[in-house]
């Protein structure tokens, strides 16, 4: 499923991206997801579904056995 948003460019951004597609031969709606799918992985999020589900149970380890905390006493 898709949604559709507008996005406000300045001029300049705008004409520098119409140039790039030009340039690459890919469409504004192609380079857009590829530059947001780079974003997410950079702040390290979750791309899609498949990812979202896997880093969720990486959080929850629920077979792994909780590590042992080492209290130390304190000599006074």
């Amino acid at each position: 499923m898709s949604v559709r948003r507008r996005i406000e460019f300045d001029d300049h951004v705008w004409h520098a991206l119409q140039h790039l597609c030009l340039e690459t031969g890919k469409g504004l709606q192609e380079m857009a997801d590829e530059a947001f799918r780079d974003l997410l992985r950079k702040k390290r999020r979750p791309v899609t579904l498949r990812e979202g589900l896997r880093e969720s149970l990486r959080m929850i380890p629920a077979n792994e056995q909780p590590k042992a905390t080492v209290h130390r006493l304190r000599r006074g």
